[in-house]
């Protein structure tokens, strides 16, 4: 415990942003390092609880106690390691993870929680800048060779683990840059390329090879991976979008969410958008879905200019804090301002929309929408809606964006001519602890076993498949798994 009056001397304190009108005008992260001093004070916070829920509030199973520790004691070494333990990639979710953690952290009782997720961050970026960094190497090979099919965390957590083992890995993407996710659905914004590209770099000069526009089951023959390589993990995500069978889908102007924020990524990439361009430019925007990818829209039309932005939400609005059905330390459903609303977004909640209408050349220029009103469950959780009479009405719109989330992994090309078993939901069928497929030597991992989820969600899949795929090839595995992350904690 780094400071035994921590908790009681110094308060929560987030780092300093840009402000939104001067962040709307490019695509850089615009949330600034603590000072030396700010580290060091929030570290100082954390309690070294006898019982830290932290541990279980995060998906990979960070030693966060332990790590706080090290870096009150500016120790950064000890601190990049502990940290490095249980996480591939804490540059990611030390930018872009929820922090289920923080929900967990026992000072969240009655102060507000450790600042985890940007101790994490600061961590990693100091041991990158410290040059504490370095590629490992496995210094024997097995002779094993595993083909990981998907680039994004899942697939590269898994890729990471299976090389240390000391196996032959090479990752195939379909797209023409790796990162899956992280490279082409998290805007820059939030994620800055040059910090996935960093991590790319480092993985290739450990020996895993990274295979680009290399769709298995499309352009690369499954039949050719089946024969070459002893294990597979496939963890190509999920993939294919809700959508919104209503009247005048069929207009231009109505896109799914991941086609416009893909694009701007590749525009800020400086590659080229072979597809018809996308822009908010100048536009009544409204986004459909109130989750993260419908925030990513709404900071992306910000900075693309929109006339108008619109957010709506099929579920009613969320309350501001816990309440007795959401006790600590579980995860809160509560309101989320995001770092996008903050730039400007009109939000709704209880809104359904029924019809897209169009001008006589077959544009979208407006939606008919209606309220709604929620029946609740006796834990106080939306049941059913039924319309509010004399609520319905039109509003300007020229683009459309649809982040409803995510059905299922694509089954055509790959699971289809693999013949994997399919789950009730539609993503590929494994057990929790095994992450085996009904075919014996192929292995799933991520949002295409679980369905979409989040990015530490992924790194946990990928490390955990790792070790049942190491298990697979040799009978044991040296592979660390989050089981026993949690036995040494409690030891």
């Amino acid at each position: 415990m780094g400071k035994i009056t921590g908790f009681l001397e110094f308060t929560r304190e987030l780092p300093h942003k840009r402000p939104p009108e001067e962040r709307v005008n490019d695509y850089k992260e615009f949330i600034a390092m603590y000072s030396e001093q700010k580290l060091n004070q929030q570290a100082a916070r954390c309690m070294d609880c006898g019982t830290p829920f932290c541990h279980d509030g995060c998906p990979v199973g960070n030693l966060i106690p332990e790590f706080n520790d090290a870096v009150y004691r500016q120790s950064w070494q000890e601190a990049y390691e502990i940290l490095s333990s249980t996480n591939n990639f804490p540059e990611f979710t030390g930018r872009i993870c929820p922090a289920p953690c923080e929900s967990a952290c026992v000072l969240g009782i009655n102060q507000p929680p450790i600042t985890i997720e940007e101790i994490e961050k600061h961590i990693i970026e100091i041991a990158f800048e410290k040059g504490l960094i370095t590629p490992q190497i496995p210094a024997v090979r097995t002779g094993k060779k595993v083909a990981v099919i998907g680039s994004g965390p899942a697939g590269m957590a898994a890729a990471t683990q299976l090389n240390r083992a000391g196996h032959s890995v090479t990752v195939f993407e379909r797209d023409d840059e790796p990162g899956g996710l992280c490279r082409y659905g998290i805007p820059d914004f939030k994620l800055e390329k040059w910090v996935v590209e960093r991590r790319i770099n480092l993985m290739k000069e450990e020996g895993i090879e990274i295979r680009c526009n290399a769709n298995v089951g499309v352009n690369v023959s499954i039949n050719d991976i089946l024969r070459e390589y002893q294990a597979i993990v496939l963890a190509g995500g999920s993939t294919i979008p809700r959508d919104l069978s209503i009247p005048g889908r069929e207009l231009k102007g109505i896109h799914f969410a991941m086609d416009f924020l893909k694009q701007q990524n590749k525009r800020v990439s400086h590659i080229k958008v072979k597809e018809e361009d996308i822009f908010a430019t100048g536009k009544n925007v409204v986004v459909i879905g109130g989750g993260d990818t419908g925030s990513d829209c709404v900071g992306t039309s910000n900075r693309q200019k929109a006339k108008s932005i619109t957010q709506f939400e099929l579920l009613p609005k969320p309350p501001a804090g816990r309440t007795p059905y959401m006790p600590w330390p579980t995860y809160p459903m509560v309101l989320k301002t995001t770092s996008s609303h903050e730039e400007g977004a009109a939000r709704h909640w209880a809104i359904a929309t029924k019809e897209f209408i169009g001008d006589e050349k077959g544009n979208l220029k407006a939606l008919k929408i209606v309220d709604l009103e929620w029946k609740f469950t006796e834990e106080n959780k939306p049941a059913r809606f039924v319309e509010v009479p004399g609520s319905e009405t039109e509003i300007p719109c020229e683009l459309a964006l649809l982040a409803m989330g995510f059905i299922h992994p694509q089954h055509e090309g790959l699971l289809t001519q693999l013949d994997v078993e399919l789950d009730e939901r539609g993503n590929v069928k494994a057990s929790d602890k095994e992450f085996h497929t009904n075919i014996s030597k192929i292995f799933v991992a991520g949002d295409m076993r679980r369905g979409q989820s989040l990015v530490v969600w992924a790194i946990s899949e990928g490390r955990e498949c790792a070790r049942k795929v190491d298990e697979y090839l040799m009978g044991y595995s040296l592979l660390p798994s989050k089981d026993q992350n949690i036995l040494h904690q409690v030891v």
